[in-house]
Protein backbone atom coordinates (compact mmCIF):
# COMPACT_ATOMS: atom_id res chain seq x y z
CA UNK A 1 0.00 0.00 0.00
CA UNK A 2 2.01 3.34 -0.88
CA UNK A 3 1.97 5.79 1.91
CA UNK A 4 1.40 9.13 -0.73
CA UNK A 5 -1.39 10.29 -2.26
CA UNK A 6 0.67 11.92 -4.85
CA UNK A 7 4.45 12.88 -4.93
CA UNK A 8 5.90 14.30 -7.98
CA UNK A 9 10.16 14.69 -9.01
CA UNK A 10 11.25 17.70 -11.24
CA UNK A 11 7.58 17.72 -12.98
CA UNK A 12 8.26 21.00 -15.37
CA UNK A 13 5.87 21.72 -17.93
CA UNK A 14 6.89 24.57 -20.74
CA UNK A 15 4.29 26.55 -23.38
CA UNK A 16 7.43 27.92 -26.07
CA UNK A 17 9.53 30.43 -23.82
CA UNK A 18 7.05 29.98 -20.84
CA UNK A 19 7.41 28.07 -17.85
CA UNK A 20 4.50 27.18 -16.19
CA UNK A 21 5.62 24.44 -13.75
CA UNK A 22 9.02 24.73 -12.71
CA UNK A 23 10.79 21.28 -11.43
CA UNK A 24 7.88 20.74 -9.04
CA UNK A 25 9.20 18.25 -6.12
CA UNK A 26 5.73 16.80 -4.38
CA UNK A 27 5.13 14.42 -1.66
CA UNK A 28 1.53 14.52 -0.34
CA UNK A 29 0.82 12.02 2.43
CA UNK A 30 -2.87 10.17 2.30
CA UNK A 31 -5.49 11.64 5.12
CA UNK A 32 -4.63 14.79 4.62
CA UNK A 33 -6.18 18.04 3.33
CA UNK A 34 -3.69 20.02 1.83
CA UNK A 35 -3.91 23.47 0.60
CA UNK A 36 -2.36 24.17 -2.69
CA UNK A 37 -1.33 27.60 -2.14
CA UNK A 38 -0.43 30.12 -4.37
CA UNK A 39 -0.92 33.50 -6.73
CA UNK A 40 -3.15 32.84 -9.94
CA UNK A 41 -0.26 32.34 -12.66
CA UNK A 42 1.76 30.21 -9.96
CA UNK A 43 1.43 26.54 -11.64
CA UNK A 44 -1.69 25.60 -9.58
CA UNK A 45 -4.02 24.38 -12.61
CA UNK A 46 -1.45 23.31 -14.65
CA UNK A 47 0.08 20.98 -12.00
CA UNK A 48 -3.37 19.60 -11.02
CA UNK A 49 -4.07 18.71 -14.94
CA UNK A 50 -0.50 17.16 -15.36
CA UNK A 51 -1.73 15.01 -12.21
CA UNK A 52 -5.02 13.77 -13.77
CA UNK A 53 -3.42 12.95 -17.26
CA UNK A 54 -5.32 16.27 -18.96
CA UNK A 55 -2.02 17.68 -19.99
CA UNK A 56 1.39 16.13 -20.91
CA UNK A 57 4.69 17.60 -18.65
CA UNK A 58 7.66 18.82 -20.59
CA UNK A 59 9.90 16.85 -18.20
CA UNK A 60 10.08 15.06 -14.73
CA UNK A 61 8.08 12.20 -13.21
CA UNK A 62 5.17 12.27 -11.03
CA UNK A 63 2.78 9.18 -9.33
CA UNK A 64 -0.92 9.57 -8.33
CA UNK A 65 -1.81 6.84 -5.54
CA UNK A 66 0.74 4.71 -6.38
CA UNK A 67 0.64 4.92 -9.93
CA UNK A 68 2.57 6.89 -12.94
CA UNK A 69 0.96 9.77 -14.22
CA UNK A 70 1.75 8.26 -18.26
CA UNK A 71 -0.97 5.25 -17.34
CA UNK A 72 -3.21 7.63 -15.52
CA UNK A 73 -6.27 4.82 -16.33
CA UNK A 74 -4.37 2.96 -13.54
CA UNK A 75 -5.50 5.53 -11.19
CA UNK A 76 -8.37 7.91 -12.52
CA UNK A 77 -11.84 5.70 -11.02
CA UNK A 78 -10.02 6.38 -7.54
CA UNK A 79 -9.52 10.48 -8.32
CA UNK A 80 -12.79 12.70 -8.61
CA UNK A 81 -11.50 16.24 -9.75
CA UNK A 82 -13.35 19.96 -10.24
CA UNK A 83 -11.23 21.80 -12.46
CA UNK A 84 -12.04 25.70 -13.25
CA UNK A 85 -15.94 25.59 -13.93
CA UNK A 86 -18.13 22.94 -13.32
CA UNK A 87 -19.94 22.05 -17.13
CA UNK A 88 -23.50 20.58 -17.08
CA UNK A 89 -25.90 20.72 -19.25
CA UNK A 90 -27.93 23.62 -18.53
CA UNK A 91 -32.00 22.24 -19.14
CA UNK A 92 -31.25 18.99 -16.65
CA UNK A 93 -31.87 19.03 -13.09
CA UNK A 94 -29.36 19.01 -10.91
CA UNK A 95 -30.21 15.13 -10.26
CA UNK A 96 -30.68 14.48 -14.18
CA UNK A 97 -26.92 15.84 -14.56
CA UNK A 98 -25.00 13.63 -12.20
CA UNK A 99 -27.15 10.58 -13.48
CA UNK A 100 -25.59 11.61 -16.96
CA UNK A 101 -22.22 11.68 -15.30
CA UNK A 102 -23.05 8.25 -13.30
CA UNK A 103 -23.64 6.67 -16.35
CA UNK A 104 -20.63 8.01 -18.46
CA UNK A 105 -18.10 6.85 -15.77
CA UNK A 106 -19.63 3.71 -14.60
CA UNK A 107 -20.61 4.65 -10.98
CA UNK A 108 -23.59 3.93 -8.87
CA UNK A 109 -26.69 6.04 -9.53
CA UNK A 110 -27.93 5.18 -6.09
CA UNK A 111 -25.38 7.06 -4.28
CA UNK A 112 -26.69 10.62 -5.68
CA UNK A 113 -29.70 11.27 -3.15
CA UNK A 114 -26.49 10.52 -0.41
CA UNK A 115 -24.39 12.83 -2.30
CA UNK A 116 -26.83 15.86 -3.23
CA UNK A 117 -27.37 15.65 1.45
CA UNK A 118 -23.38 15.40 1.52
CA UNK A 119 -23.01 18.27 -0.53
CA UNK A 120 -26.00 20.65 1.05
CA UNK A 121 -28.50 19.99 -2.20
CA UNK A 122 -30.87 18.17 -0.67
CA UNK A 123 -34.44 19.48 -1.98
CA UNK A 124 -32.54 20.98 -4.91
CA UNK A 125 -31.83 17.99 -7.00
CA UNK A 126 -34.70 17.90 -9.15
CA UNK A 127 -34.26 22.03 -9.79
CA UNK A 128 -32.81 22.83 -13.37
CA UNK A 129 -29.26 23.28 -13.61
CA UNK A 130 -29.47 27.14 -15.48
CA UNK A 131 -31.36 28.53 -12.52
CA UNK A 132 -28.49 27.26 -9.97
CA UNK A 133 -26.35 30.14 -8.06
CA UNK A 134 -22.89 29.97 -8.27
CA UNK A 135 -22.19 28.13 -5.08
CA UNK A 136 -25.05 25.14 -5.89
CA UNK A 137 -23.37 24.65 -9.17
CA UNK A 138 -19.67 24.40 -7.70
CA UNK A 139 -21.23 22.11 -4.77
CA UNK A 140 -22.93 20.06 -7.86
CA UNK A 141 -19.70 19.88 -9.23
CA UNK A 142 -18.24 18.38 -6.41
CA UNK A 143 -21.32 15.87 -5.98
CA UNK A 144 -20.48 14.85 -9.50
CA UNK A 145 -16.68 14.38 -8.34
CA UNK A 146 -17.69 12.17 -5.34
CA UNK A 147 -19.33 9.87 -7.73
CA UNK A 148 -17.13 7.18 -7.53
CA UNK A 149 -15.93 7.21 -3.89
CA UNK A 150 -12.68 8.47 -5.00
CA UNK A 151 -9.47 8.35 -2.54
CA UNK A 152 -7.88 11.64 -3.96
CA UNK A 153 -10.08 14.74 -4.28
CA UNK A 154 -8.86 17.28 -6.41
CA UNK A 155 -10.69 20.88 -6.36
CA UNK A 156 -9.62 23.34 -8.03
CA UNK A 157 -10.30 27.34 -6.58
CA UNK A 158 -13.68 25.80 -5.29
CA UNK A 159 -14.62 29.09 -3.48
CA UNK A 160 -14.21 31.02 -6.72
CA UNK A 161 -16.27 34.22 -7.29
CA UNK A 162 -18.54 33.51 -4.09
CA UNK A 163 -19.90 35.56 -1.76
CA UNK A 164 -18.55 35.72 2.01
CA UNK A 165 -21.37 33.08 2.67
CA UNK A 166 -20.92 30.89 0.07
CA UNK A 167 -17.33 30.79 0.43
CA UNK A 168 -17.88 29.59 4.47
CA UNK A 169 -20.35 27.19 3.17
CA UNK A 170 -17.87 25.62 0.73
CA UNK A 171 -15.10 25.56 3.79
CA UNK A 172 -17.59 23.67 5.60
CA UNK A 173 -18.03 21.17 3.00
CA UNK A 174 -14.26 20.41 2.85
CA UNK A 175 -14.07 20.09 6.34
CA UNK A 176 -16.80 17.29 5.98
CA UNK A 177 -15.16 15.57 3.00
CA UNK A 178 -12.40 14.79 4.93
CA UNK A 179 -12.21 10.97 6.63
CA UNK A 180 -12.10 7.67 6.29
CA UNK A 181 -8.70 7.56 4.58
CA UNK A 182 -10.09 10.34 1.88
CA UNK A 183 -6.66 12.70 0.45
CA UNK A 184 -8.14 16.31 -0.31
CA UNK A 185 -5.97 18.90 -2.09
CA UNK A 186 -7.46 22.26 -2.75
CA UNK A 187 -6.13 25.35 -4.55
CA UNK A 188 -7.06 28.40 -3.69
CA UNK A 189 -5.23 32.05 -3.58
CA UNK A 190 -7.67 33.24 -1.05
CA UNK A 191 -5.30 32.06 1.93
CA UNK A 192 -7.66 32.50 4.46
CA UNK A 193 -9.76 30.34 3.80
CA UNK A 194 -7.32 27.40 3.31
CA UNK A 195 -6.04 28.69 6.52
CA UNK A 196 -9.05 27.26 8.16
CA UNK A 197 -9.28 23.89 7.01
CA UNK A 198 -6.32 22.65 5.81
CA UNK A 199 -3.43 20.46 8.16
CA UNK A 200 -1.15 20.46 5.25
CA UNK A 201 0.36 22.92 2.99
CA UNK A 202 2.23 22.76 -0.25
CA UNK A 203 3.40 26.69 -1.23
CA UNK A 204 4.34 27.59 -4.53
CA UNK A 205 5.41 30.49 -6.62
CA UNK A 206 6.41 30.60 -10.67
CA UNK A 207 6.06 27.14 -10.62
CA UNK A 208 8.73 26.35 -7.79
CA UNK A 209 8.10 24.52 -4.16
CA UNK A 210 8.39 27.06 -1.43
CA UNK A 211 7.36 24.93 1.44
CA UNK A 212 5.31 21.54 1.31
CA UNK A 213 4.38 20.07 5.12
CA UNK A 214 1.95 19.84 8.10
CA UNK A 215 0.14 23.19 8.63
CA UNK A 216 0.81 23.91 12.22
CA UNK A 217 4.88 23.71 11.45
CA UNK A 218 4.56 26.11 8.79
CA UNK A 219 2.80 28.44 11.39
CA UNK A 220 4.84 27.50 14.37
CA UNK A 221 6.91 30.61 15.80
CA UNK A 222 4.52 32.86 13.63
CA UNK A 223 3.95 35.06 17.01
CA UNK A 224 4.91 38.44 17.16
CA UNK A 225 4.56 41.69 18.75
CA UNK A 226 2.12 44.32 17.03
CA UNK A 227 3.86 47.60 17.71
CA UNK A 228 2.88 51.29 16.76
CA UNK A 229 3.72 54.68 17.91
CA UNK A 230 1.68 57.40 18.79
CA UNK A 231 3.72 59.65 16.35
CA UNK A 232 3.63 58.09 12.78
CA UNK A 233 7.21 59.50 12.21
CA UNK A 234 8.84 57.80 14.92
CA UNK A 235 8.12 54.52 13.12
CA UNK A 236 10.95 53.83 11.74
CA UNK A 237 13.26 54.93 14.73
CA UNK A 238 10.95 52.17 16.63
CA UNK A 239 11.90 49.88 13.90
CA UNK A 240 15.54 50.31 14.36
CA UNK A 241 15.22 49.74 17.92
CA UNK A 242 13.82 46.78 17.60
CA UNK A 243 16.28 45.35 15.45
CA UNK A 244 19.01 46.36 17.97
CA UNK A 245 17.02 44.25 20.88
CA UNK A 246 17.36 41.40 18.29
CA UNK A 247 14.10 41.27 16.82
CA UNK A 248 13.44 40.62 13.26
CA UNK A 249 11.35 43.30 12.08
CA UNK A 250 8.46 43.72 9.19
CA UNK A 251 6.78 47.21 8.73
CA UNK A 252 3.25 46.85 7.75
CA UNK A 253 1.69 50.34 7.07
CA UNK A 254 1.16 52.19 10.21
CA UNK A 255 2.94 49.67 13.21
CA UNK A 256 5.65 47.24 13.13
CA UNK A 257 5.58 43.04 13.53
CA UNK A 258 8.31 42.69 15.81
CA UNK A 259 8.89 38.38 15.76
CA UNK A 260 11.02 37.05 18.78
CA UNK A 261 11.81 33.55 20.42
CA UNK A 262 10.83 32.91 24.41
CA UNK A 263 8.25 34.76 25.80
CA UNK A 264 5.82 37.37 24.71
CA UNK A 265 4.72 38.62 27.95
CA UNK A 266 8.87 39.21 28.17
CA UNK A 267 9.40 40.50 25.50
CA UNK A 268 6.46 43.03 25.29
CA UNK A 269 8.02 44.66 28.75
CA UNK A 270 11.50 44.82 27.10
CA UNK A 271 10.00 46.67 24.02
CA UNK A 272 8.08 48.96 26.46
CA UNK A 273 10.58 49.49 28.23
CA UNK A 274 12.87 50.73 25.31
CA UNK A 275 10.83 52.64 23.63
CA UNK A 276 10.08 54.82 26.85
CA UNK A 277 13.64 55.07 26.89
CA UNK A 278 14.10 56.26 23.73
CA UNK A 279 11.15 58.86 24.40
CA UNK A 280 8.37 57.08 21.96
CA UNK A 281 4.99 56.88 23.39
CA UNK A 282 3.26 53.21 22.27
CA UNK A 283 -0.43 53.39 20.91
CA UNK A 284 -0.40 49.50 20.55
CA UNK A 285 1.84 46.59 22.11
CA UNK A 286 0.53 43.15 21.85
CA UNK A 287 0.97 39.69 21.01
CA UNK A 288 -0.42 38.45 17.39
CA UNK A 289 0.16 35.61 15.38
CA UNK A 290 0.91 35.92 11.89
CA UNK A 291 -1.62 34.88 9.32
CA UNK A 292 -1.06 32.13 6.59
CA UNK A 293 -1.28 34.77 4.29
CA UNK A 294 1.39 36.98 5.82
CA UNK A 295 3.91 34.37 5.94
CA UNK A 296 3.39 33.59 2.99
CA UNK A 297 4.08 36.92 1.30
CA UNK A 298 6.85 37.12 4.05
CA UNK A 299 8.57 33.90 2.64
CA UNK A 300 8.13 35.37 -1.10
CA UNK A 301 9.36 38.32 -0.38
CA UNK A 302 12.22 37.09 1.34
CA UNK A 303 11.52 38.59 4.68
CA UNK A 304 11.67 37.06 7.54
CA UNK A 305 9.25 33.79 8.66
Amino acid sequence: MTTSALSTTGLTKRYGERTAVDGLDLELPTGVVAGFVGPNGAGKTTTMAMLLGLVRPTSGTAAVLGHPIDHPSAYLHDVGALIESPAFYPALTGIENLRVFATVGGHDPDRIPALLELVGLEGRGDDRYRGYSLGMKQRLGIASALLGDPKLLILDEPSNGLDPQGMREMRDLIGRLAGSGRTVLVSSHVLSELEQVCDWLVLIDTGRTLYQGPAADFLAGSDGLAVAPERPEDLLALADLLVAGGHLVEVRDDHLMAFMDGDAKRAAAAVNRAAFDAGIVLVELHAQRSSLEERYLSMVQGGAL
